[in-house]
């Protein structure tokens, strides 16, 4: 479940902090939107705070499931069961790699998650687990049939790191951010992403329009509105109801010039 949480401060970093400190995420854990830019004006005179608002996503509460009552059944007559017939024995599961002594527990849960859902899904991957510089973790997905796992745009890939995610810290007293890749998909669908938006947003400025992109999922938007987040004559902002939000790309007229006049200089 996405939620969101407006700030308001003198600049746009400083009403970004103030949310992630209310928050306790870090920066790749939300999406930011700007919905208004810090404002001067003159010598303080018409000056107006930036405002933001940051969406996160929160795992869904399970619903507690009422017990049934109990029924009073007549008690059956003692009948003679036929013997019950011998199954053969079930094949041994394979062995579960042996768990690294010096490797944190909840690597042990997320490995164990991971193979389980793989294993469910018929795609046999070796799985990396690192620390990122965050705090949260990296896990990274390598073997055949990496398609299957990450899926189209990165869908099935982004399912299984929710997933991850909601397993793990449902049984974590602190949260932990888990970031699964495949291939190295993310950095490169990142890299594509930069550039569409930098080509979107010279679109605005040239044509001095509104530029509307196809919709994306939550994290893809988020490096959308990142790497334009300093772009010079735009801005960027959300629309729309998921599956089918997408991202506006806007032109900003620039601010107009003073009109005091230019001392001349003579050759």
């Amino acid at each position: 479940m996405i939620k969101y949480l407006e700030k308001s401060a003198r600049t746009e970093d400083a009403a970004i902090a103030e949310a992630l400190s209310e928050l306790g995420m870090d920066r790749d854990d939300v999406s930011v939107e700007i919905l208004e830019r810090a404002k001067s004006g003159f010598l303080g005179i018409g000056a107006s705070p930036a405002r933001v608002r940051v969406s996160y996503e929160c795992p869904d509460e399970e619903p507690v499931k009422a017990p049934a009552p109990a029924k009073s059944e007549p008690k059956p007559r003692a009948e003679k069961k036929p013997a019950p017939e011998k199954k053969p024995a079930a094949a041994p599961a394979p062995a579960a790699k042996p768990a690294d002594p010096d490797e944190p527990a909840v690597y042990g849960e997320i490995r164990a998650f991971l193979s389980g859902l793989l294993e469910r899904m018929g795609v046999n991957a070796e799985i990396e687990i690192s620390p990122r510089e965050n705090g949260g973790v990296n896990v990274n997905l390598t073997g055949a049939a990496m398609g299957a796992i990450i899926g189209r745009r990165g869908e099935t890939l982004d399912a299984i790191q929710h997933l991850t995610n909601y397993v793990v810290n449902k049984t974590n007293d602190k949260h932990l951010h888990i970031s699964v890749d495949a291939e190295a998909y993310r950095a490169k669908r990142e890299e594509s992403l930069a550039r569409l938006a930098e080509k979107m947003a010279e679109k605005a400025i040239k044509y001095k329009r509104s530029m509307a992109l196809e919709p994306m999922n939550s994290y893809e938007r988020h490096v959308i509105h990142t790497a334009l987040q300093n772009y010079e004559g735009v801005t960027t902002s959300s629309t729309g109801v998921e599956p089918n939000r997408r991202v506006v790309v806007s032109y900003v007229k620039p601010d107009k010039p003073d009109n005091k006049p230019k001392s001349r200089e003579w050759a």
